[in-house]
């Protein structure tokens, strides 16, 4: 198997989704329309500042701060026109500044008795900008033509008190800085704040909003990566069950059909030897019934171990299925190379299964006659299965491309050995396969 491989590719394939949909996402992006519950908290907004600018209206007016106040009507106009429109702040961010901006400098012009719950609308709207403006460049322009326009009529507000006959009469003379000079720089800083403020306060809004977008594009593209994920792990899954069921049916019966050719031939002229066989092919059945009934029971049981987990089948058995082989009428030399030491019960099975397709693709391909040459090696810190044969069939010197041959790849490659499949250059098959098992105590 090649999960660790592919736990890698999935990784950086996941990593390649997540980071091409953040800089799609920074790039295309747009903030998109409001849901009724934010219109309604527009909405309520809306109704607090126009309550509140009135209230603020009728207080000013009351409190004589304003020498010559702006008429009822153009304060309750003001109040309206001021403080209404931020109910669309989000759907139509720029003109809502710019209704709100216009509103702001009359208010002064005209001596409306208001300018705390302006200047807040003002900030709202000038933040809504930065926050919902859909279009970005026109959202920062439309921010500083308005942040322009509001100098250049600060700069002449604060020309024209100067030069007002009596403007600067009460002011005291005795300090380093000009009063002028420094009642223009309070305004200067104080509108810097005011303005950068909406600025920074807007733009972070908005990128905060296209963070959040972000994330639930890779949250879905992720979902639906686990969610191939989890088909491939299934499909994974049946490819090993398939080799699984290939290795058990496969060789068995292979070997009951090499036995119940034997015994058709010897019916008749030797009872004895054609009820050896039956035996033989009593037995293969039993074995293959008792491993497809293992194998099955695992994948049932979800409280018991995993369904890839080692086989009962291990390298103490291939002496077994040597034996059989022989009994299916086969020549097989069988020998053991350097002392044997136990092994993981992962390398055992895997070298089980692999001596077992290596013979069951002998009894199909190379012929009656010939011989099984079957070696196990115990190296310093390997083991190493060889499994030959003499090729008299028609098919002995094919290379096959099916399951068998891939599964015995993929076992190999599970636990890190290696492997060579091909024919022989005096004739025959070979497969040869090596897996570490650590250095020998």
């Amino acid at each position: 198997m090649t999960e660790p491989s592919t736990a890698r590719r999935v990784r950086g394939t996941i990593g390649a989704v997540t980071g091409g949909v953040a800089r799609e996402v920074d790039r295309d992006w747009v903030r998109p329309e409001p849901d009724r519950r934010e219109y309604f908290r527009d909405v309520a907004l809306a109704a607090v500042l126009l309550a509140a600018t009135a209230l603020s209206v009728l207080l000013s007016q009351s409190s004589g701060l304003y020498k010559n106040p702006a008429p009822i009507w153009v304060s309750v106009l003001y109040v309206l026109v001021c403080t209404a429109p931020l109910a669309l702040r989000r759907r139509w961010p720029e003109a809502v500044a710019i209704v709100v901006a216009i509103t702001f400098a009359l208010a002064q012009i005209l001596s409306v008795p208001e300018a705390l719950f302006a200047n807040i609308s003002l900030f709202i709207a000038l933040y809504s900008v930065g926050a919902w403006g859909r279009h970005r460049v026109r959202a920062t322009v439309v921010r500083v033509v308005i942040v322009i326009g509001m100098f250049v009529w600060l700069f002449f507000a604060l020309v024209a008190h100067s030069a007002a006959p009596g403007s600067l009469a009460n002011l005291p003379r005795t300090s380093a800085i000009s009063p002028i000079v420094a009642i223009g720089l309070l305004q200067i800083v104080t509108n810097l704040l005011y303005f950068g403020g909406a600025f920074y306060f807007g733009d972070r809004a908005w990128a905060a909003a296209r963070e959040r977008s972000a994330l639930v594009n890779s949250t879905a593209e992720l979902a639906a990566e686990r969610e191939i994920n989890a088909q491939r792990a299934v499909s994974i899954e049946r490819v090993r069950i398939a080799r699984e069921l290939h290795d058990i049916v496969a060789h068995h019966v292979s070997v009951m059909g090499v036995q119940a050719g034997a015994a058709r031939r010897v019916v008749t002229s030797d009872p004895a030897g054609a009820a050896a066989s039956l035996r033989s092919i009593e037995s293969s059945a039993r074995t293959a019934v008792a491993e497809l009934h293992r194998m099955l029971t695992t994948l049932r049981d979800d409280g018991g171990p995993a369904a890839d987990g080692p086989s009962t089948r291990g390298i103490d058995q291939i002496s077994t299925l040597a034996a059989d082989t022989r009994d299916a009428g086969f020549t097989v030399h069988s020998r053991t190379v350097g002392r044997t030491r136990p092994v993981p019960p992962t390398v055992g099975a895997t070298l089980f299964r692999i001596a077992q397709e290596a013979i069951t693709n002998t009894l199909k391909h190379a012929g009656p006659g010939a011989e099984i040459d079957l070696r196990l090696r115990y190296l310093d810190d390997s083991v190493e299965l060889e499994v030959g044969d003499s090729g008299t069939g028609p098919g002995s010197a094919t290379p096959g491309a099916g399951l068998g041959q891939v599964g015995m790849r993929e076992r190999v490659d599970a636990v890190g050995g290696t492997i060579q499949i091909g024919p022989r250059a005096r004739g025959g098959y070979l497969v040869r396969a090596r897996i570490p098992t650590g250095e020998l105590a």
